[in-house]
């Protein structure tokens, strides 16, 4: 088996609602069925869902 060098810390998400890159490490995650959602913090997940309480 081949290592790609990439380390857990070393790899980036984008946050959902700013776009920042983040560490996954530190990532806040909101997970669905079919797929998963990034956050840098707190602030941006209350963005988030209160922008998808709205569009119900």
């Amino acid at each position: 088996m081949q290592d790609s060098g990439e380390t857990v810390e070393s790899v980036r998400v984008a946050c959902k609602i700013c776009l920042d890159e983040i560490p996954l490490s530190e990532a806040q995650i909101e997970e669905a069925s079919d797929y998963v959602l990034y956050f840098c913090g707190l602030e941006c997940y209350q963005i988030w869902r209160a922008r998808a309480n709205s569009d119900d």
